[in-house]
């Protein structure tokens, strides 16, 4: 599933292509959405904006299209009658004179007034944004020490949206790997360092992969470990998806453990278990 990041650059992507242009032609694949396609076409786009893992399409109407890729959706941003071809199945389409936006596969839309966006149940819960530039290490230490966060796993705590949106699970294997955390301690078993650790990675690991494409790693370990030949699935992150693979740091063999029916990837020796 796309995390913060990458729904972030989609967003963006789709803001440039599509805002303050007019639809000339919008399209829904569910009977239900139908009837909001009049209401649409010939309303200027004013703007296209991320929300955790879900984005709004915005129109000086008033009305917002609410989508969430979930696991399977992607957008494509193409030219008039340029669509290139696919098997997946058109779900939400914007045309303008110059640029067409389409969603594929996903099944999570929605049209909504402007007033009702804050109070979506998916938007309203959602956590403070950990690519929000405004948030600081010091505001997300203190969350997570807080009584409804503090006595859950990492392992689970970092997939709750409630708690800090946009984060997902690679992002979840490199904010704990980076911090030096394992996923099965909770914020109470951790040492000052290790939660001041985390506020930090928490924020620096989802910013820079917004910004870097979805690397995680050093960037300068990245980019040598690119120039040398390795592939990027190689050097884009720390730890995850990399078992078997030596850690960057200690030269310790990368282990994929399951926790919560998902997929985790730890160093034992930069991540040791440890409960207080």
């Amino acid at each position: 599933m796309p995390e913060g990041p990458e729904i972030r650059r989609a967003a963006d992507k789709i803001h440039r292509a599509i805002a303050g242009h007019i639809a000339t032609d919008v399209f829904f694949a569910f009977d239900h959405l139908k009837p909001y396609e009049g209401d649409l076409v010939g309303r200027t786009v004013t703007a296209v904006k991320p929300y955790g893992k879900a984005i709004v399409t915005s129109f000086d109407s008033g009305l917002g299209v609410y989508s969430h890729n979930q696991l399977y959706g992607i957008w494509v941003i193409c030219k008039p009658d340029a669509v290139p071809a696919t098997r997946r199945q058109l779900r939400f389409a914007v045309h303008t004179p110059s640029r067409w936006a389409l969603l594929y596969s996903a099944s999570d839309i929605e049209v909504l007034s402007a007033e009702a966006v804050p109070t979506h149940p998916y938007i309203a819960k959602l956590g403070p944004d950990t690519l929000d530039t405004t948030l600081t290490p010091e505001e997300v230490a203190e969350r997570t020490l807080s009584a409804p966060f503090r006595r859950r796993q990492f392992a689970t705590l970092l997939l709750d949206q409630g708690f800090l949106s946009g984060v997902g699970n690679y992002l979840r294997t490199e904010i704990l790997y980076v911090a030096g955390i394992h996923p099965s301690q909770r914020p109470v078993d951790c040492t000052p360092e290790q939660i001041a650790a985390f506020a930090e990675a928490a924020l620096a690991l989802p910013q820079q992969s917004y910004r870097h494409s979805g690397i995680t790693n050093d960037l300068g370990l990245a980019a040598q470990l690119k120039a040398s030949g390795h592939r990027r699935r190689e050097y884009r992150h720390w730890a995850f998806g990399r078992v078997g693979q030596p850690c960057h740091r200690c030269g310790t063999a990368i282990a994929k453990i399951a926790i919560g029916g998902r997929r985790c990837y730890v160093c034992p020796r930069c991540q040791p278990v440890s409960h207080s």
